[in-house]
């Protein structure tokens, strides 16, 4: 057990009523998870408020309740403690019951629009080849040793957060490389925790719906670098406005990375090709190459990032260029799936404008044929990106498949005609049978379908073409209504090929 007074420590208390010099078993914020003795703290979410939730804590077991809205009647035995930021004291609170784990770890935070998922893959690999025992907490799962938790969110709550990280300490992890989303940020998720390095990818249209508009956005991801202590390290992506706005903005000692230009860490020499990446990369004290199975430029942006993080930290040469030639791909992302002497088919978790864009643009440059897309566009997120992204795809491809991604509680019909409506009048729009036999003019075609329509796009590819399917990359199931059904992409790019390798390729 802690003392309550230990857990308050840096917590900022306005009032209390009732007696607050007793020990504490657990912290919650989740009344059905309380017991005899524990600290509830009530906090907003998106969907519900705990502060309906505080005299069901109390019968089950709450003696303490934390609480920065409303008023609260004494209840003998329970002690009700107003704070100003319900959020804030629940990340202290967590930091102190578990001891402050960060604090025993090297932290490597990572945000931004798109190549978190990536970048923490890539130094996983470059600190395990260097020795180092590491974890990491992100989109994918969490994972550190032989332990490997589900992710129920990128960036857990904060005191689940402080939770894994004191397992991670526990169990002698050494470096945690952490993907921090911007609801996290604005959620106060990561406050507690003591970074060493954080990385700044880039920023483009995404979770609007949350944020409304960019510079909200942009302050969201600001707030965790101002957040960081003196004498820490930020990671910048100097090719991306809003990344020179952040380093214009802040005061952290920053280190950048680009293409080309006069930064830290750079590539002006580097090839790219459908199997991998080949550069010559610019640190402070020389230049060394690199070898990568992963595709594209954005990858390379991705690589830098990588190489920058590391040598923050003094990791060496050697290890940096044997942990990215280790790393054969990222689950889901630009992932391929097809087999050499198969059309090419990519599975990646592209499910914005801007990295959709990304995408097909870079397999642009390898096409020996034509480039078939398959993507759709989640419901009850931002619809103002579904336009767009239907724009992007038509544009950028032979043939775009526009079909289901996760439509949650939205008619999965209203929202692919919102696709549609970005699509240009002159883009042809063909049905399923149009296109058995094949096609010859630009196009697009509507599957509400999605394995049809991953079916589809694979059986028209001929050996020279390259298929993408787009927007859900890893997730192992499409959420329709509010159920979750089991539905992998990769499992059904892999059955359809099987079945068109048995029949014979084109």
């Amino acid at each position: 057990m802690t003392r309550l007074s230990h857990l308050l420590r840096g917590v900022d208390v306005l009032e209390v009523s009732g007696d607050v010099s007793g020990d504490v078993v657990d912290i919650c914020y989740d009344s059905r998870k309380c017991v005899e003795r524990s600290v509830f703290v009530a906090i907003t979410g998106t969907v519900f408020n705990g502060h309906d939730f505080i005299h069901a804590a109390i019968d089950k077991g709450a003696r303490y309740i934390l609480y920065d809205e409303g008023n609260f009647p004494d209840k003998p035995g329970t002690a009700f403690i107003r704070v100003r930021d319900s959020r804030l004291a629940l990340a202290e609170l967590g930091k102190n019951f578990y001891n402050n784990p960060s604090g025993d770890i090297c932290l490597v935070g990572i945000t931004g629009t798109n190549g978190k998922t990536t970048i923490a893959y890539l130094l996983e690999s470059i600190f395990k080849t260097a020795g180092f025992c590491t974890g990491v907490t992100g989109t994918v799962n969490y994972r550190y040793g032989d332990n490997v938790l589900p992710a129920s969110h990128t960036t857990p709550e904060s005191l689940d957060l402080q939770r894994i990280l004191r397992g991670m300490a526990d169990a002698g992890v050494t470096h945690v490389v952490m993907e921090v989303s911007s609801h996290a940020i604005d959620l106060k998720r990561i406050d507690g925790c003591e970074y060493d390095v954080g990385i700044f990818t880039n920023l483009s249209r995404e979770h609007l719906d949350y944020h409304h508009t960019m510079e909200e956005y942009f302050t969201a991801k600001k707030r965790f670098f101002t957040g960081m202590s003196n004498g820490k390290v930020a990671v910048i992506n100097a090719d991306d406005p809003w990344g020179i706005k952040l380093l214009n903005e802040i005061k952290t000692p920053s280190v950048t990375f680009g293409i080309g230009g006069l930064y830290d860490v750079s590539s002006s020499d580097f090839e790219l090709s459908i199997d991998g990446i080949k550069a010559d990369i610019k640190v402070s004290n020389g230049v060394f190459p690199v070898s990568s199975a992963l595709v594209g430029k954005f990858n390379l942006y991705n690589i830098l990032a990588a190489v920058a993080a590391a040598t923050s930290l003094g990791v060496s040469e050697q290890y940096i260029r044997s942990g990215i030639l280790k790393l054969r791909n990222v689950p889901g992302r630009l992932e391929r799936v097809s087999e050499t002497g198969e059309s090419p088919v990519f599975v990646d978790y592209a499910h914005t404008g801007d990295a959709l864009e990304k995408v097909l643009e870079n397999l642009s440059d390898f096409k020996k044929g034509r480039i078939i897309t398959v993507f759709g566009c989640g419901g009850d997120r931002d619809r103002t990106k579904r336009p767009v992204m239907g724009k992007i795809a038509s544009s950028l491809s032979d043939l775009a498949v526009v079909t289901s991604d996760n439509p949650r509680t939205e008619d999965p019909a209203g929202i692919l005609r919102e696709v549609e409506a970005g699509i240009g009048a002159d883009s042809r729009k063909y049905s399923p049978e149009d296109i058995v036999n094949g096609f010859d003019e630009k196009g697009y075609l509507v599957i509400d379908d999605r394995r049809a329509a991953i079916e589809l796009a694979i059986s028209v590819a001929g050996r020279s073409d390259i298929v993408l399917v787009a927007g859900k990359g890893h997730e192992d199931y499409q959420i329709v209504g509010t159920r979750k059904i089991p539905f992998d992409d990769k499992t059904v790019v892999k059955e359809t090929l099987s079945r068109r390798g048995s029949r014979g390729m084109q």
